[in-house]
């Protein structure tokens, strides 16, 4: 279905001209919170020899930093979860943002997938965040909802350099057995193997065509210059280049438990006093940021005790983490 030209929400594009990661989240976060509520846009850019975390990781635990700063890298960290990931100029990166009752997966994940077509390639959704071209990923994908508006943002392997994959992060052994595979560089692919001639730009194009043909038109085209130098993009990047936001504080703490589902990887860092859990620390490459969020808020003032944790995550809102976290820590001994 395409979006009709009475629509009451306009199309825009974006393109950043930029290779600092931090710049382009803090880009990305103005446009979510700026222009995603009255708006559909796509929001293309790339960075430079980065490892990108998701919300809830541990830096320490998914990234070779030394090796990373050696070589003049950068460490970022999104909003949303997700996995640990590499960007570099062999890598195009995207952005829907949308109003949230406009969110729908399935037309975002279809102008990916259309524009690979277009260039020559079959490709197709898979699991929980992945596209696939001849059964390898080639993109991964990563969602972020807000008060009134949501993105879906993701990455396009063209032609990176996958040595730097191993180089840079620390893939645990219990996420590449779960994927019956032996590395993660085994599992992806890059575009430019199956279409020789492919290259970033036209990639772009591609993607531009891809939003008009599924979205109707593109109304304006964002200065991202402009947007770079406002004020709300200068707080955001202060945020996004912080030591406290990318490496996050070092916890105390009494009791620590991790345990990996089909959903993600969970770690949990329990701090008690006096019999009560003063704080907890999650990491998670969970998709869902709320969840965790949830979590650890129905923990923290809970007696640190098998009873009182269960009653706590049983009066979480129901769902498939929720479940199988009360089942693995009925089983855990927290003594």
């Amino acid at each position: 279905m395409e979006l009709g030209v009475d629509s009451i929400y306009s199309t825009k594009f974006v393109e950043s001209n930029s290779y600092d990661p931090w710049l382009n989240l803090a880009v990305e976060e103005h446009l979510l919170n700026s222009f995603a509520g009255e708006s559909i846009v796509l929001y293309l850019w790339q960075n430079q020899n980065t490892v990108v975390i998701g919300r809830n990781q541990n830096a320490w635990q998914e990234c070779r930093l030394n090796n990373l700063e050696r070589d003049n890298g950068k460490l970022a960290r999104r909003l949303s979860g997700g996995g640990a990931v590499f960007h570099d100029l062999g890598n195009l990166n995207f952005t829907f943002l949308l109003p949230k009752r406009e969110y729908n997966l399935h037309r975002q994940l279809s102008v990916i997938v259309d524009a690979v077509k277009e260039i020559g390639i079959e490709a197709h959704f898979s699991g929980r965040n992945d596209i696939l071209a001849e059964g390898k990923k080639f993109s991964g994908n990563a969602f972020y909802h807000g008060q009134y508006a949501s993105y879906h943002h993701g990455t396009i392997l063209i032609d990176v350099d996958t040595g730097k994959l191993s180089e840079y992060l620390n893939v645990s052994k219990a996420k590449i057995e779960s994927k019956g595979v032996k590395s993660v560089v085994s599992r992806i692919v890059n575009l430019k193997e199956l279409k020789p001639d492919l290259s970033i730009e036209k990639m772009k194009k591609a993607m531009y065509m891809g939003f008009i043909e599924e979205y109707g038109r593109i109304d304006s085209v964002l200065d991202f210059e402009k947007l770079a130098v406002s004020t709300d993009v200068t707080r955001l990047y202060d945020k996004y280049s912080s030591k406290e936001w990318l490496l996050g504080r070092s916890p105390e703490f009494n009791f620590r438990t991790s345990n990996r589902f089909s959903w993600g990887g969970i770690e949990l860092l329990f701090t008690s006093r006096k019999g009560t859990i003063a704080d907890v620390a999650i990491y998670s490459d969970s998709m869902d940021v709320d969840f965790i969020e949830h979590l650890r808020q129905g923990l923290t003032g809970t007696d640190f005790s098998k009873p009182s944790i269960l009653e706590a995550l049983h009066n979480l809102p129901k769902c498939v983490e929720r479940d199988d976290i009360i089942d693995w820590l009925h089983k855990t001994d927290l003594s």
